[in-house]
Parts: C-alpha cells; sequence; structure tokens
C-alpha cells in the first residue's frame, strides 16, 4: 500500500479525441483522488499511438479511455494494451451507454463507468485501481 507520501506520484493516462472529456475526468480525478494514495500526474492522451507508447513505457499506473473516441475507441485500445502490453496498468473504460458494458467486458477493461460521468464515482474507481496497481506493480519503482 501506498505511504502517500508527498514526493511519490502516480502516473494517469487519460485517453480522448474529445478536449472537454479529457477536463471532465482530469477534474473528476483531482491532484489526489484519496487521502492514502499519492499525488497524481495526469498524462492526456488524443490518439491511439500516443496510448500505445505510454502504455508500453512502463511509466503509466492507471489508465482512463474513452469509449467514444474516433478514429480508436477506448475498448479496442484497451483490448489491445492488455493482450500486448508487459505488466499493463489497470484501465478504466468510459462507456456512453449503459448497455455498452458486454463491450467493456470484452476490451478486458478492469473497471467501468458509464457517462454522463459522477465525478465521485470516478475517483473512486480511478483511486481503487491506484491501490490495485500499488499492491501489484511488476517493476517496482
Amino acid at each position: 500500500m501506498s505511504s502517500g507520501s508527498t514526493d511519490e506520484k502516480m502516473k494517469v493516462l487519460v485517453y480522448s479525441d474529445d478536449a472537454a472529456t479529457r477536463a471532465e475526468v482530469i477534474q473528476a480525478i483531482g491532484r489526489r483522488p484519496a487521502a492514502d494514495l499519492p499525488l497524481v500526474e495526469i498524462v492526456e492522451c488524443a490518439t491511439e499511438p500516443k496510448v500505445h507508447q505510454w502504455l508500453g513505457s512502463g511509466e503509466i499506473d492507471v489508465a482512463v479511455l474513452d469509449g467514444e473516441t474516433q478514429p480508436a475507441g477506448g475498448m479496442g485500445v484497451s483490448r489491445q494494451a492488455k493482450d500486448e502490453v508487459y505488466d499493463c496498468p489497470p484501465i478504466c473504460l468510459i462507456i456512453a451507454r449503459r448497455d455498452d458494458r458486454w463491450l467493456a467486458d470484452w476490451s478486458k477493461a478492469d473497471a467501468v463507468v458509464a457517462q454522463p460521468l459522477e465525478p465521485l464515482v470516478l475517483a473512486d474507481t480511478v483511486a481503487d485501481l491506484m491501490r490495485r496497481r500499488s499492491a501489484t506493480r511488476l517493476n517496482a519503482k
């Protein structure tokens, strides 16, 4: 479990082609989504190649992917990352419709939140994934 020390940070990747969606996610997560966690450093991505570059770098602790991003939606990006990235970080998928939950299952996402985003739900979900990553990360920092 993380000590929450002030010099420790966890990187959260936020992927969406919509700047307003990225801003909404970043605001919901805040600087620290829970008191027992370290500060968050946000990495914003609007394109699929950049997401794969970051996820493959080993530097990302949690990823939040927008399922509605075009041309490469977060569901396909999640599935590919879970299949191809060694020690893939936990992924939270944002879906537009609750009926898309089966697609989220196909994507191998670790958590799902539905639009419209509820800031507290998203922050709690990201916090849970950060705790999971702290406990299971293979390449310790």
